[in-house]
């Protein structure tokens, strides 16, 4: 089946922690704190790519992570900064937020290369500590952490013109005729799976894109059949062709199917309803009409047929009347805009705020007291606990942030063993 809906996740690079280290050379008894800085993590960037059209690719794989950033080094060494991961993808695909179903980013028009998530910054190296008061920091900071998100991709076909109508009434025999388009041809009572794209020229540098979109069903709106992964594709046409079988050769009323189609694109979003519309009806090499029957292509003309709405009797098959369509079709395209139309932005990416979460202060059943929380786990990555300073830093946070006076409220006495990831200390008041 052709794809056009994927789910995926990415995640950015984590930034290189900062390093901790000392000058240490001969003849320099004392030297100073030469902690090189971490590397940035990876971006994930989302890259249109002109040759695909489909996002197939991504039934495959599904994550999709950015290179870390590597830690920094003594002797003032930086950190290598994380490689970016370019993720390629056809014209017209939106970005969304899995769980709000937000927009992200839409690569249509310009936009052409966008970055959708941030690697983490580099953590700073001792080196940048020194002070007059402290000119032996044992401490440095760790590196950002990395973003992740599982987004769906979305593909709507951009095209001028879009051509719709049930299955079989001769689409792709029709987009074969007039364009560069080379779709598969044959008596399917279903229908292409595949909406195609073809290019009308008229020579001069001047034409339009033309897309076949695949056949419609009644209750295609609602999801019947292969509904919402076609209609998707009408979104974006400036123009509608509406195809149908004007000799009723599938034993279908053509104003019935005229009819039933404008109702599902209607159901599926209103706008539908206002884009400018082309009756073609096709296959008029096969109509047989009894003796003083009425030709069917004056009943559709008589039931349609409007100036915002004309009506043209083609073959796709013989070329008939053909001419006269894309004449039509050229000179209404050049009274419409010409902007494609873009999904605004509208997601904005919430900053993990774990660091900021309740920590848990509990008794465990060897009588020690616990402390966890990611406040906690934070705190000890970028503390150096063998240095003085570092320690009493870490006292100091401890008091601030009022685990000391919980664990008070527990009951801890002098000499009572308090455990933090894998960090033991005796409690002395």
């Amino acid at each position: 089946m052709f794809a056009d809906h994927a789910r995926i996740f990415i995640r950015s690079g984590k930034g290189g922690d900062g390093h901790v280290s000392f000058r240490r050379e001969k003849y320099v008894a004392n030297g100073g704190p030469d902690g090189g800085d971490g590397g940035r993590g990876g971006d994930i960037v989302f890259q249109v790519e002109k040759g695909l059209n489909t996002l197939g690719d991504f039934r495959h794989q599904r994550k999709y992570l950015a290179g870390d950033g590597e830690p920094g080094g003594k002797r003032r060494m930086h950190g290598a900064d994380g490689e970016d991961l370019i993720i390629k993808v056809p014209e017209g695909t939106i970005i969304r937020d899995e769980v709000s179903g937000k927009v992200i980013a839409d690569m249509s028009g310009e936009n052409l290369k966008q970055t959708v998530l941030t690697g983490g910054r580099g953590g700073v190296g001792n080196m940048h500590f020194a002070t007059s008061t402290m000119q032996i920091p044992k401490y440095a900071k760790p590196g950002g952490a990395a973003k992740e998100l599982w987004v769906t991709l979305e593909l709507k076909v951009i095209a001028d013109v879009g051509l719709v109508g049930f299955p079989n009434v001769g689409k792709s025999t029709l987009i074969s005729a007039v364009s560069n388009a080379r779709p598969k041809i044959a008596n399917y009572h279903f229908t292409t799976l595949n909406p195609v794209l073809g290019v009308v020229d008229f020579g001069g540098g001047e034409g339009f894109v033309m897309a076949d979109i695949p056949g419609l069903i009644e209750g295609a709106s609602e999801g019947v059949g292969l509904g919402h992964e076609f209609l998707r594709h009408v979104d974006r046409c400036k123009l509608l062709l509406h195809v149908v079988d004007a000799a009723g050769t599938e034993g279908r009323d053509p104003v019935n199917d005229i009819r039933a189609i404008n109702e599902e694109l209607v159901k599926y979003d209103e706008k539908l309803a206002e884009k400018p519309q082309i009756i073609v009806c096709n296959k008029v090499d096969a109509i047989f009409m009894e003796e003083g029957g009425e030709n069917p292509v004056d009943r559709i003309r008589r039931e349609f047929e409007t100036e915002d709405c004309p009506v043209f009797a083609v073959s796709a098959v013989t070329g008939e009347g053909t001419k006269e369509l894309l004449s039509c079709i050229q000179k209404k395209l050049a009274e419409l805009p010409r902007e494609v139309k873009i999904y605004e932005a509208d997601f904005e990416y919430e900053v993990d705020s774990t660091a900021n979460l309740p920590y848990t202060v509990e008794v465990n059943e060897d009588g020690e007291y616990v402390v966890e929380g990611p406040r906690i786990e934070k705190m000890l990555g970028y503390t150096n606990l063998d240095s003085e300073k570092g320690f009493q830093f870490f006292q100091k946070f401890l008091k601030d942030a009022g685990i000391l006076s919980k664990l008070e409220n527990l009951g801890i006495q002098d000499g009572d063993t308090v455990r933090m990831y894998g960090h033991s200390f005796d409690y002395y008041k």
